[in-house]
């Protein structure tokens, strides 16, 4: 009888401890006094790299390159805000191109993906890192939230390009392949920055015989998916007029049209 209380009695007293043990648990992890923010350019998985690009050509007004940014040390109970500054490199030349944001890490969370935005029409003159590459630098802004990053995790480097040449498959394409004037016309430098802006497509083919609307690995669309396209693309010229002062014209100064 004795043997069969005393069991009882542990059985009781677990779940006790464990109730003790999770509240520790969930006390500590709140602890942020030592809490270093890391940030790179690569993949969400932790793939750190030198560097990335971005080519102004490749968006009519604004684009960005990802980043990612996580914390060395435990999650917080609050929002916790960082901010980025640009230096260095050919800043001089191309700073108010560049918009960056408030970055929140949000409560609970240990790090996320973010973006730093370029804008084309801004840049001081248009014919910058056509012939040569820039670069631009970005860090951390000291706070007294985060300690610096780890070793290769403090910085991350844009090169900086402004290149953008006509596909070879614009105006003409042997069969099964699809001229893409057929669906978007007339080629200019303007009209494809601003496919590529909206569409996300650089030097895709359009092809008669695939069934697939996109295959990711060849960039090759369908046809049909072709003429949805050429749909978003009216849409977007159309909304793009309905909120500019003046409507889109290409470089030549005639209007776009799809």
């Amino acid at each position: 009888m004795k043997k069969i209380l005393h069991r009882i009695l542990i059985a009781l007293a677990l779940p006790l401890w464990g109730l003790g043990g999770c509240s520790k648990e969930e006390v500590s992890s709140f602890d942020t006094s030592l809490c270093s923010l890391n940030i790179w350019v690569g993949t969400s998985a932790g793939a750190v790299y030198e560097s990335t690009t971005y080519n102004y050509s490749y968006a009519y007004e604004e684009g960005s390159v990802t980043f990612y940014a996580q914390i060395s040390g435990m999650p917080a109970n609050h929002d916790r805000t960082f901010h980025l500054e640009p230096y260095g490199g050919d800043s001089a030349r191309m700073i108010s191109t560049i918009r960056t944001e408030d970055y929140i890490i949000p409560a609970g969370e240990t790090g996320g993906t973010y973006k730093v935005f370029f804008n084309t029409q801004k840049l001081s003159d248009p014919n910058l890192f056509t012939n040569e590459d820039g670069r631009i630098h970005f860090r951390v802004v000291s706070n007294d939230t985060f300690s610096i990053g780890t070793e290769g995790h403090q910085s991350f480097t844009v090169i900086l390009k402004n290149y953008l040449a006509k596909p070879d498959n614009w105006d003409s394409a042997n069969y099964p392949r699809v001229a893409l004037s057929k669906y978007f016309g007339t080629y200019s430098r303007v009209k494809y920055q601003f496919m590529i802006e909206h569409l996300g497509l650089i030097d895709f083919e359009i092809n008669y015989n695939t069934q697939t609307s996109y295959d990711e690995e060849t960039n090759v669309v369908s046809a049909v998916y072709a003429v949805y396209l050429q749909q978003v693309m009216q849409r977007a010229l159309n909304e793009y007029n309905e909120t500019h002062e003046t409507p889109l014209t290409d470089e030549f100064g005639i209007p776009v049209t799809f």
